[in-house]
C-alpha cells in the first residue's frame, strides 16, 4: 500500500497539484473599508458642507503627493512618529505616507517660497494605528484642512479658524459639541512654573493630552512612575489642568502669582484674551471653554491649540454631558515652514482640519437609525414605453435628454415592461418617467409621470427638457 501511495502521490506532484488554486481571503486590510453607494451618498453630503464652508471663507484649494520623502515627515510629530508607514526604498527614494496635510503643506510653502496663502485640501492620509474603526478611528482615512499662512495681526486668524469649526459642526446638525482651546505658550509656562524641567516637557505634554481619555490619578501616575516626573511637580500641574472657563479664568489666571511672572504664560493668557475678545464678535463663546488640560500630542503647534468634541448627554440626569471624542482639531505652528526652508524663513500659520471620520459614522448610525431612505444616484427622470419595438425611440429621446444635460437612465432591454420600468424607479428614487407611445410620437408629446402622485401630464417634446428641469429643480 505505501507503495502504491508514494506513487500516486508522485503522479499528483507532476501533474501540478491545487498550487493554481489559491483561496483568496476576501477583506479589506485592517483599519480600512469600503465605502458603498449609500455611504458614499452620505459622504458626498460632509464634504460638500464642508467644503462650501471652506470656499465661503476665501480659501483656494491645493493637492500634494499622497508619499512624500521620510525625511520630510521625520521629527514632525512627536511620539505619534512610529505611527508613519515607511514605504521600501523605490529607485533611491526613501519614502513615507503622508500622516497629515500639516506637514505636506509647509512643504509646499517652504519650496515654493509662499509667504501668503489661505488654502483648503480635503484628501486620504495614513497611520499605522492600531485602528477601532467602531469608534471611527482608521489606517487610511480623509482629512479636511483649512490653513491660513502669512503674517497678520495676533489672533485675527485664529479666531476665524474657530468660527469655521463652528460653523460646520452646526451646519452638519451633529447635536452639542464643545470647542476646547489653550495655548502651547500658556502650557509650557505652566510647566516652568511647576517645576517640570525642559528636556521632559514634550514628554508631559503628550501625557496631559490624554486626560480626554484617562483619569487624573492614571495620568499623574505615568508622569511620575514612567515619566521620572518629582510628585510634587505632578501635583502642581493637577492643580493647574483641572481649570475650565471663559474670559473670568483669563483673567484669574493673569492675576497667578506665578504664572503671570512667567513670560511666555503670560503672553500666551494676553492672546488667548485678545482671541475670546474676537470670538465674542463672531457670537461663539457659548461653545467655547478655556480648557487648561487641552494639550494635542503633536511637536509643531507654538501658540493657540483647540479641539472640537461632540457631546452626548447619555441621560436627561446627568449634569456633565459626555464627550463623545474629537471631530475637529487644530492650532498655530509658526515654526513648521521655517524647518524647511534652508534660510529657517519663517511663516508663520494657524488651522484646522475637520475629523471627517468620526463624523461620517455618527451620521451613518442615524441614517441607519432613522431608516431614512438615500438615494445613491441623481437620475431625474427614466425614459420608459408602454408598447413593443420602441427601442429606437427611447434611445433617441434619452440621447436628446442627456445632450441637454439631463440625469437620465433607460432600462437595458428591448421591450420592457410598464411595471417593471415603474417599479425601478420606485426602488431607485426616480422621480419621473418620460413615456413614449405610438400616439404620443404621433401628436409630438411625451408622456411625463411623476412617480410618487402618479399623475401623468403630456408635454410637447420641445418643451421636456424645461418641464424636467421645473420639476426637479430642488425647492
Amino acid at each position: 500500500i505505501a507503495k502504491e501511495v508514494a506513487k500516486l502521490l508522485e503522479m499528483k506532484a507532476q501533474l501540478g497539484g491545487d498550487e493554481g488554486k489559491h483561496k483568496f481571503v476576501l477583506k479589506t486590510p485592517k483599519g480600512t473599508r469600503d465605502y458603498s453607494p449609500k455611504q458614499m451618498a452620505i459622504r458626498e453630503r460632509v464634504f460638500n458642507a464642508i467644503i462650501t464652508c471652506f470656499k465661503r471663507h476665501g480659501a483656494e484649494v491645493i493637492d500634494t503627493p499622497v508619499f512624500e520623502l521620510k525625511e520630510t515627515l521625520t521629527g514632525k510629530y512627536g511620539e505619534d512618529s512610529k505611527l508613519i508607514y515607511d514605504l521600501k526604498d523605490q529607485g533611491g527614494e526613501l519614502l513615507s505616507l503622508r500622516y497629515d496635510l500639516t506637514v505636506p503643506f509647509a512643504r509646499y510653502l517652504a519650496m515654493n517660497k509662499i509667504t501668503n496663502m489661505k488654502r483648503y485640501h480635503v484628501a486620504k492620509v495614513y497611520r499605522r494605528d492600531n485602528p477601532a474603526t467602531t469608534r471611527g478611528r482608521y489606517r487610511e482615512f480623509y482629512q479636511c484642512d483649512f490653513d491660513i499662512a502669512g503674517q497678520f495681526d495676533p489672533m485675527i486668524p485664529d479666531a476665524e479658524c474657530l468660527k469655521i469649526v463652528h460653523e460646520i459642526l452646526s451646519d452638519l446638525q451633529l447635536g452639542d459639541f464643545l470647542i476646547k482651546v489653550n495655548d502651547r505658550r500658556i502650557l509650557d509656562g505652566m510647566f516652568a512654573v511647576c517645576g517640570v524641567p525642559d528636556s521632559k516637557f514634550r514628554t508631559i505634554c503628550s501625557s496631559v493630552d490624554k486626560l480626554d481619555k484617562m483619569p487624573w490619578e492614571e495620568v499623574r501616575s505615568e508622569m511620575v512612575g514612567e515619566k521620572g516626573l518629582s510628585p510634587e511637580a505632578a501635583d502642581h500641574i493637577g492643580e493647574y489642568v483641572q481649570l475650565h472657563g471663559g474670559l473670568d479664568l483669563i483673567e484669574r489666571l493673569l492675576q497667578d502669582p506665578k504664572l503671570s511672572q512667567n513670560k511666555l504664560a503670560k503672553e500666551g493668557l494676553g492672546d488667548m484674551k485678545l482671541l475670546f475678545e474676537y470670538l465674542t464678535l463672531f457670537g461663539i463663546t457659548g461653545k467655547i471653554s478655556f480648557d487648561l488640560s487641552l494639550a494635542r500630542g503633536l511637536d509643531y503647534y507654538t501658540g493657540v491649540i483647540f479641539e472640537a468634541v461632540l457631546l452626548q448627554s447619555e441621560n436627561d440626569h446627568v449634569e456633565e454631558p459626555v464627550g463623545v471624542g474629537s471631530v475637529a482639531g487644530g492650532g498655530r505652528y509658526d515654526g513648521l515652514v521655517g524647518m524647511f526652508d534652508p534660510k529657517g524663513r519663517k511663516v508663520p500659520c494657524v488651522g484646522v482640519s475637520i475629523g471627517i471620520e468620526r463624523i461620517f459614522s455618527i451620521l451613518e448610525q442615524r441614517v441607519e437609525a432613522s431608516e431614512e431612505k438615500i438615494r445613491t444616484t441623481e437620475t431625474q427622470v427614466l425614459v420608459a414605453s408602454a408598447q413593443k419595438k420602441l427601442l429606437e425611440e427611447r434611445l433617441k429621446l434619452i440621447s436628446e435628454l442627456w445632450n441637454a444635460g439631463i440625469k437620465a437612465e433607460v432600462l437595458y432591454k428591448k421591450n420592457p415592461k410598464l411595471l417593471n420600468q415603474l417599479q425601478y424607479c420606485e426602488d431607485t428614487g426616480i422621480p419621473l418617467v418620460a413615456i413614449v407611445g405610438e400616439q404620443e410620437l404621433k401628436d409630438g408629446v411625451v408622456k411625463l409621470r411623476v412617480v410618487a402622485t402618479r399623475e401623468e401630464v403630456n408635454v410637447r417634446r420641445e418643451s421636456l427638457v424645461e418641464e424636467i428641469r421645473m420639476r426637479t429643480s430642488r425647492p
